[in-house]
């Protein structure tokens, strides 16, 4: 009998062993785990880090060739003392500048003729006359820029007031 009690509890000593070791096995496991995590957590901040400063280099590449022109515009403007040359260049800079940010998805708000969209003008000023639809845009003072559906400055505009209307 104390012989069978022996041999359970060497049994059950080793049951226990093997659930320690794999207790250990698990433990270590999950050590591993938290520093890959971990380890993963901050790749992936350098990561965004990384992308956020250089997400805009592309663009910043193509101001640096709108500032090359620029100074070169000036030179030659500046040799050749001809103001016509030196508008000449800025108005052809102008349009590079526009094509990269039309490509960059902004848009331009400066129509005139349509009603007034508190979303899309901030109204400065009102003219009276009797030839205009009310609350229509008659002029823009400072384009308005959408960019990505989303409007980033509302256009600076004058509105009409018809005087036709009001007299009624």
């Amino acid at each position: 009998m104390e012989n069978n009690n022996k041999e359970e509890k060497d049994l059950e000593y080793k049951a226990l062993k093997e659930k320690a070791d794999l207790a250990d096995d698990y433990f270590d496991k999950l050590i591993r785990l938290q520093a890959d995590f971990e380890n993963m957590r901050k790749r992936s901040l350098k990561e965004k880090e990384d992308f956020i400063k250089f997400a805009n280099m592309q663009l910043i590449n193509e101001f640096i060739g709108i500032m090359d022109e620029f100074e070169f515009a000036k030179d030659s403007a500046e040799k050749k003392h001809d103001p016509k040359l030196l508008f000449e260049g800025v108005d052809m800079i102008t349009k590079h500048l526009q094509g990269i940010l039309k490509d960059q998805g902004l848009v331009v708000i400066d129509e005139t003729g349509i009603p007034f969209d508190h979303d899309r003008h901030e109204a400065v000023d009102t003219v009276e006359a009797e030839d205009c639809d009310e609350n229509t845009v008659t002029e823009v003072l400072r384009k308005g820029y959408i960019l990505s559906g989303k409007v980033i400055r509302p256009a600076m505009v004058k509105v009409c007031k018809n005087t036709k209307t009001t007299q009624e």
